[in-house]
């Protein structure tokens, strides 16, 4: 088969990583050809990483306007190309339909839908352009249960919506439980992009309620009027000596070894990767209890209420205070993780393409 996979950017976020882990795995196991198209190609470490696992990259510019028609007409050369083309994100799962209709070319279209809510279902004048743009699509892939059900409520049931669940290298964050029972310091993380759908703030607001010996670590990175607006929010409230802006890492498996509690502070999510490699880490995981954790995270980790930083700073104090709970919660979150390894996505993904082309009738 030869699959193209559509995406904005390379910058970081979980569908920018999943491009990064994923696309090798799909070259590899079916000896397929799978190349990615970016809107904006500017030089990411996601890019330099997907380059030296020999992936054949197409850049359409190097400029930030992802949202210019003229990248309509620059998709055109690639459409011919491929037997599948599969979108992520707006720019992408609008575009690349358009431009089919200024070819002769007739690929099959899939889409993955990232996240269980989309600001664009709050705009009643964009329901007819999202009716028109998914109906142009073979396949519709939902990251997770919440993530299908929003999706069918926007648009109705259909029987080219799947589920496909989210799923990351497991082996690389697995780490022995941790034993906190001695511990004079403790230190918080959470990894994630700066972007609306984070809220960054509950998490920080917590951390006035917990005591000094308490540390925050922010690992990821954004536009620059976000990160400026996090900086001048922890200034605000004072913990500034307390939080380290770590940026984008690419050791996050280490960074998680060191910490005590992994947090997700999150507005809403679809299937998250950091919750996934979170979990598996061997530390407590708490997530905000919205769309697209409460899924995964309920029953196993932490939730709080969205928004509700005292009860967040509780949960820390109680799991710090109680080190057999602490282990009751991280070994819970560990044996979860374990049913998102990325091998069970990848082989999801190839067995849906194989039934489209089996279904038109292209021998593969």
């Amino acid at each position: 088969m030869k699959i193209l996979h559509a995406i904005t950017s390379l910058y970081t976020g979980g569908a920018e990583r999943l491009m990064v882990e994923l696309l090798p795995l799909l070259k590899e196991n079916g000896n397929n050809q799978v190349d990615l198209l970016l809107i904006n190609g500017v030089e990411t470490q996601f890019k330099k990483t997907i380059v030296q696992k020999g992936l054949n990259l197409i850049s359409l510019s190097t400029t930030n306007d992802v949202y210019n028609p003229k990248n309509i007409m620059r998709m055109r050369p690639y459409m011919r190309q491929y037997d599948i083309i599969h979108t992520h994100n707006t720019a992408c799962q609008l575009f690349v339909p358009i431009s089919l209709l200024f070819t002769a070319a007739n690929p099959l279209l899939v889409t993955t839908e990232h996240n269980a809510i989309n600001r664009r279902r709050t705009r009643r004048w964009m329901k007819p352009v999202d009716r028109w743009m998914y109906s142009r699509y073979n396949a519709i892939v939902c990251i997770a249960d919440q993530t299908r059900q929003n999706l069918e409520d926007y648009i109705g049931k259909q029987d080219k919506i799947h589920t496909i669940y989210n799923g990351v290298d497991i082996s690389r964050f697995i780490r022995p439980i941790k034993d906190v029972s001695a511990n004079d310091q403790y230190v918080i993380t959470m990894v994630s992009a700066y972007r609306v759908q984070k809220d960054h703030e509950t998490l920080m607001r917590a951390m006035t309620h917990l005591p000094d010996n308490y540390r925050l670590q922010l690992v990821g990175g954004g536009e620059k009027a976000d990160s400026e607006r996090l900086h001048s929010y922890c200034n605000d409230l004072g913990i500034a000596d307390r939080v380290a802006f770590m940026g984008v890492r690419q050791d996050i498996p280490e960074i998680l070894e060191q910490s005590d509690f992994v947090v997700l502070s999150s507005h809403w999510e679809g299937l998250s990767l950091s919750c996934i490699e979170g979990m598996a880490s061997g530390r407590p995981f708490i997530a905000s209890d919205v769309d697209g954790l409460r899924e995964v995270v309920g029953g196993v980790g932490a939730l709080f209420a969205h928004g509700d930083d005292r009860a967040l700073s509780d949960i820390i104090l109680r799991l710090s205070a109680n080190p057999d709970e602490y282990k009751t919660v991280a070994t819970r979150c560990q044996e979860k993780a374990s049913e998102y390894d990325i091998s069970v996505m990848a082989s999801n993904y190839l067995r849906l393409y194989k039934s489209l082309i089996n279904s038109k009738g292209i021998e593969k």
